[in-house]
């Protein structure tokens, strides 16, 4: 087995590792609170306005069917309002009540705290992630770097 294969292998060993300790830590702050991450996840897509269910979906990354039982129990606890489009009556226009801004806050509160305050380590790690996913997402630009033009951090690390 190659350096790069035993590289791939442990790095997404470590991934998923680091994802599964992450939701694990969110589980455990959230709770409290009555909240579960996917219900966090929509609450945040919603911060900064009303959306339609697609819309919304599409925000946070999931399908629009699975975000649908997520609202109905938010709408049950009043942490988010399901209102009827005026032009397309199937479609509703979700929003944060002010019980879910609140409840929204304490838990982005609750997940800051709950993990090391290295700002500038989780800077430099959103960076180096956010340009793995880009490659993930865009396999015809990543195969375009081979690793003789990929940065030398990329290589060694």
């Amino acid at each position: 087995m190659s350096n790069l294969e035993s590289d791939i292998r442990d790095g997404y060993r470590l991934l998923i590792l680091a994802a599964r300790l992450l939701q694990r830590r969110q589980d455990e702050v959230l709770a409290p609170l009555g909240l579960t991450r996917a219900a966090a996840i929509a609450m945040g897509g919603l911060a900064n306005g009303p959306l339609n269910q697609e819309q919304l979906a599409s925000a946070i990354h999931v399908k629009s069917q699975t975000i649908g039982r997520v609202l109905e129990r938010l709408d049950s606890a009043g942490l988010v309002t399901r209102t009827r489009h005026p032009r397309d009556r199937r479609q509703f226009t979700i929003g944060l009540t002010e019980a879910g801004r609140t409840l929204l806050q304490s838990a982005r509160d609750a997940q800051a705290n709950a993990f090391p305050a290295d700002a500038q380590g989780w800077r430099k790690l959103r960076r180096e992630l956010t340009r793995f996913v880009e490659s993930l997402q865009n396999p015809a630009s990543a195969e375009s770097h081979s690793t003789s033009t990929m940065p030398r951090q990329w290589i060694n690390e």
